[in-house]
């Protein structure tokens, strides 16, 4: 019965590396987008700022604050879920395998 328990075990844990493997993928494809999404928001702010020095003036501050207000947005994102990948990674189990034999403590 022992071996059950053990085989149990073992697909519990690989199970979970599988989990966290497939949370870990979503995030950095989330990850890419919130860049994408950063990057779009800077170009998008750097247009208008060429645009309006071009005109021979400034971008108006209303429309400085909301292309801002996106970038910004976007940067927290990033960081959001660069923070959930740290964390994917660091829950998970490091563990050595089972058929290793432990080194002599002497």
């Amino acid at each position: 019965m022992a071996i059950w328990n053990t085989l149990k075990g073992e697909l519990d844990k690989a199970g979970r590396a599988a989990h966290d493997a497939l949370d870990e993928g979503k995030l950095r494809l989330e990850s890419h987008r919130a860049k994408q999404k950063a990057e779009a928001a800077a170009a998008s702010l750097g247009f208008a700022v060429y645009r309006a020095r071009t005109a021979g003036g400034d971008l108006e501050p209303e429309r400085y604050s909301v292309l801002a207000a996106l970038l910004a947005s976007a940067e927290s994102e990033i960081e959001r879920i660069e923070l959930a990948i740290k964390n994917i990674k660091a829950d998970a189990p490091v563990d050595k395998p089972a058929d290793t034999p432990e080194a002599p403590t002497s």
